[in-house]
């Protein structure tokens, strides 16, 4: 089966977030795909099938669980098949039921995600503890994605968070994991985030495109805007624009770089 590593979110090799590409070129089992998913260990891996009618089927494995929606493994995807195949769109198709609409423009991916909601929750002492965080702004959680969100003042405090992992699973559970953000005041990003997710994947994520389902509304409206520019301050760091549209939607515009491929024996 030919397999890629890509890096998404970056225009530069080593740079934002790996993920693995298989191309499929027959249905495979939920056992296998986490297995290979184990085997690649990023924290996705997209299958990606062609369907009978237009576009391809395209399934997410972390290598603990199978993942409804990644970003960056969607963008990864997207970049193999572009560079691949003469296709001038694609239709994604996942198992939630979503039709993932991507184009080019201006040599960056364009991928169409739907847009979450979220609504009010509490976190635990524990958890803050455990994340090294003394205060926090905002907290809310979006069902879709079982992602707490935490606002905090400081995008400094941000980048330096160093959390414990072993006490935050111990502190929190019943959820994928918890997304951190702040504010940023210059002019180069809106918002900067890094995402944890111990309960489902690994410890963090270097880049997520699929937070930015509700990040992007929630910045949005604080911000009172519709384009948005978003850093994620993970050690490997990566970048997207968004845009919020008129008819429920966002743009992720980004891109990606193919650093391997080759064909996985099975």
């Amino acid at each position: 089966m030919k397999t890629f590593i890509v890096d998404s979110f970056t225009d530069h090799a080593f740079r934002g977030n790996p993920a693995g590409v298989c191309l499929a070129e027959t249905e495979l089992s939920d056992e296998l795909m986490l297995s290979i998913a184990q085997e690649l260990n990023f924290s996705e891996t997209a299958f990606i099938r062609k369907r009978d009618g237009l576009g391809y089927h395209i399934r997410y494995f972390s290598p603990v669980m199978e993942i409804p929606l990644c970003g960056h493994a969607t963008l990864a995807s997207a970049k193999v098949l572009f560079t691949n195949r003469d296709l001038a769109e694609i239709h994604f198709y996942t198992v939630q039921g979503l039709d993932l609409h991507i184009t080019r423009s201006d040599g960056k991916i364009v991928m169409e995600f739907p847009v979450y909601e979220l609504e009010p929750a509490q976190i635990s002492k524990a958890t803050l503890n455990a994340l090294g965080l003394e205060s926090i702004q905002h907290v809310a959680y979006n069902l879709e994605t079982k992602i707490l969100l935490l606002e905090i003042d400081n995008t400094e405090v941000l980048g330096n968070l160093s959390p414990n992992f072993a006490a935050l699973v111990a502190a929190q559970d019943g959820i994928n994991g918890i997304l951190v953000t702040a504010a940023c005041h210059d002019d180069t990003y809106d918002f900067h985030s890094r995402y944890f997710w111990p309960w489902s994947g690994t410890n963090e994520d270097p880049v997520t495109g699929g937070t930015h389902t509700f990040l992007a509304k929630y910045w949005g409206q604080k911000l009172n805007k519709k384009n948005l520019k978003s850093f994620q301050a993970s050690a490997r760091t990566g970048n997207m624009d968004l845009e919020l549209l008129d008819n429920g939607k966002l743009l992720i515009k980004s891109d990606a770089v193919i650093i391997l491929e080759g064909a996985l024996n099975l």
